[in-house]
């Protein structure tokens, strides 16, 4: 029987702005995304992370919010009350966008830490748009990946403690698509890191 052909995966870095710790009670401010690379039977292929991107600003959905997880992004709630894009129109844009830039592969979100990001990024799919172009679980914790290629406990796991070869030079600046193509620099030198002991990836 020949083997099954496997779709390759299409990785993208996505990152929220949120006013608060989770998604109903609080509002997702803002999305980008950035085209990180694709992985099939070769390996994995690095994409210009600044070629295919998404942004998008939303409207907040309540009234409840955390002044001190909204002074992270310093997004101003009462602007976005009154031109931040509707829920639904962002999200099914999003997942048009998704659907095209990954048509041939099979989409993964991935994310710095993936767990705050899917969270909101998943629940507004489904209760806006009824479907995710990830699927439940198609998402890639970049945390995670680094913990298991470094040999070390999730939970000792910071950007801080990473060797400096693997980070993007840019600044993590809390602007979501700032941040998403950040760390689709991040994936792609993870992805293709061997490991402590290793010599930095040349320039």
């Amino acid at each position: 029987m020949p083997a099954r052909r496997v779709k390759p995966s299409l990785y993208i870095s996505v990152d929220i702005e949120a006013d608060g710790p989770i998604p109903g009670p609080c509002s997702m401010l803002s999305l980008g995304a950035a085209v990180a690379g694709t992985q099939d039977a070769d390996g994995f292929t690095a994409a210009d992370p600044e070629q295919l991107t998404f942004y998008r600003e939303l409207r907040p959905i309540s009234e409840e919010f955390v002044p001190e997880a909204l002074a992270v992004s310093g997004l101003d709630r009462v602007r976005l009350s009154a031109e931040g894009a509707e829920p639904g129109v962002a999200l099914a844009e999003f997942g048009d966008w998704v659907r095209e830039v990954s048509a041939g592969a099979q989409p993964v979100m991935c994310g710095y830490p993936a767990s705050y990001d899917w969270t909101f990024l998943y629940w507004y799919l489904i209760r806006f748009t009824g479907t995710s172009p990830f699927g439940h679980s198609g998402c890639l914790d970049m945390k995670t990946l680094y913990a298991t290629k470094a040999r070390l406990p999730l939970r000792a796991v910071a950007k801080g403690t990473m060797p400096r070869h693997l980070l993007s030079r840019r600044r993590h600046t809390h602007h979501a698509l700032d941040d998403a193509v950040e760390q689709a620099e991040l994936l792609a030198n993870l992805m293709t890191w061997p490991g402590p002991g290793s010599a930095p990836v040349p320039d």
